[in-house]
């Protein structure tokens, strides 16, 4: 495990933004940087963490985290199912195939749990129980194992907006996409699911639930696109300590952002409105500890930081003149 005073010494350093010369325009999401330039995407993910559909400021080391995580799961499941990876040349770059992005987020769920406006937790405890076509049983309780896995998609809002949490007949009605395109981009979720939760088991977690991104090729493919089971895009729960303590109403042991999620909503009653408040520096460590444990716990590797100046070890790296 990486030491605290490396990770208090990266707090003053982030990668919050790039500006890479050569590469063509740059567009911004919430956590990655992304260019296009003869036909070649490369994409940069960056320290920013994101909840509630807002930017809330930089973890140390989270791109390189996501970055290695994602690039893990792309080869562990080019087999299972087609992606976009074609190569990593920087600790927080992958170069992919140019894909147009589906309009639909597909969500798996394995548990009942969650603090967001979308999530299922908060969905249930309202009185639903028909969740985005799943029928839910009454007498649940938090963090409780669903009977399956089951899929609640998702639209991907503009920025600054949320996402809804939809059922398939919704998604079909909105015309986002075809029906066969629909089922096909299920299926493969459940093929990625099934093979994310089967590693992690033996690796000691659970993995909770997911959101997987399609894209489709100038050729037509359709790949799974953006990231697969890294700790922003997924909730992964220590698997020895679940049952003991749910058993005394204990918040399941968690290595992914709900801890950021979670600490927003209690200490400073934060769920995506209104100013986004300052995250304390311990808040921020910590976080970036649970994000590098969750790394290594899922790779089965040691997590080494590289603490170069990020951009110019990027344009050193990607043959580059230099940032702008």
């Amino acid at each position: 495990m990486i030491d605290r005073e490396l990770l208090s010494a990266q707090l003053s350093r982030p990668l919050t933004e790039t500006a890479l010369e050569g590469l063509g325009p740059v567009s911004r999401g919430k956590v990655r940087d992304s260019y296009v330039k003869d036909g070649r995407r490369f994409i940069v993910t960056t320290d920013r963490i994101s909840a509630f559909d807002r930017v809330l400021g930089t973890i140390p080391f989270k791109g390189q985290v996501l970055n290695r995580v994602a690039s893990f799961w792309f080869e562990r499941t080019r087999g299972l199912v087609p992606n976009h990876m074609v190569d990593c040349p920087d600790p927080v770059v992958m170069e992919v195939l140019d894909c147009e992005p589906l309009p639909v987020e597909m969500v798996v769920r394995a548990y009942l749990t969650g603090s967001t406006s979308t999530s299922i937790l908060t969905h249930y405890n309202k009185g639903v129980r028909n969740f985005c076509g799943n029928v839910l049983p009454d007498g649940m309780t938090a963090h409780q194992k669903l009977e399956r896995p089951i899929l609640t998609p998702s639209t991907k809002a503009e920025h600054g907006d949320h996402d809804i949490s939809v059922s398939r007949d919704q998604i079909l009605e909105m015309g986002r996409i075809p029906a066969a395109e629909f089922d096909e981009i299920a299926r493969m979720s459940f093929a990625l699911f099934e093979a994310g939760q089967r590693h992690c088991a033996a690796n000691g977690l659970i993995l909770v639930d997911t959101k997987y991104e399609f894209g489709k090729t100038r050729d037509g493919r359709v790949l799974i696109i953006d990231e697969v089971h890294t700790p922003d895009s997924s909730r992964f729960w220590q698997a020895a300590t679940y049952e003991a303590r749910l058993a005394v109403g204990k918040e399941p042991e968690g290595l992914d952002k709900e801890y950021v999620r979670v600490w927003l909503k209690t200490e400073r009653g934060f769920t995506g409105d209104g100013p986004i408040p300052m995250i304390p520096d311990e808040i921020r460590v910590e976080a970036a500890r649970r994000y590098i444990a969750a790394c290594e716990q899922v790779t089965g590797e040691e997590f080494r930081a590289d603490t170069e100046e990020p951009n110019a070890r990027i344009a050193r790296n990607l043959g580059l003149g230099g940032a702008r």
